[in-house]
């Protein structure tokens, strides 16, 4: 039963009128016929359950570091049912998180020791802001040579 106006859908996934239009611009969720004109001679599209869950799979496959391309991949695996694509490309994933925290926490170490340093340092420039002013901008600041 499609019983949902778009901004309900939106309210329903958490998410803004304009992004459940994005989504659909990009072929992730369905553009529903127009139904029967109303009031002033305009028609209001109606949405699903199905369109609902689907919004609520794109916004946690998002939040798992899928791209919009990828999810696009995994829907259309979903019809096929490529359970090892669909698997490979999340292992590729938590690859891809692995990398992230490992810098992450590299960056944290770094920062802690500036901390570290700052309050037990004596006179001179403060090494936090020593640390940012020295620093190449393209070097993350876990590989920054701390002194």
């Amino acid at each position: 039963m499609s019983d949902m106006t778009i901004s309900t859908l939106a309210r329903a996934g958490g998410v803004g009128v304009e992004t459940v239009r994005f989504y659909q611009r990009k072929g992730l969720l369905e553009v529903p016929e127009q139904g029967p004109a109303h009031g002033h001679g305009g028609s209001i599209r109606r949405y699903g359950a199905a369109d609902a869950r689907r919004l609520r799979f794109i916004r946690q496959a998002q939040a798992a570091g899928f791209t919009l391309e990828e999810i696009g991949e995994l829907i259309a695996l979903d019809s096929t049912q490529d359970r090892a694509r669909a698997r490979s490309m999340a292992q590729g994933r938590i690859a891809a998180l692995d990398a992230q925290i490992a810098q992450l926490t590299a960056a944290r170490d770094a920062l802690s020791r500036l901390a570290h340093d700052c309050e037990h340092g004596g006179a001179g420039p403060c090494p936090i802001i020593a640390a940012f002013e020295t620093r190449p901008c393209d070097t993350p600041l876990g590989e920054h040579q701390v002194r």
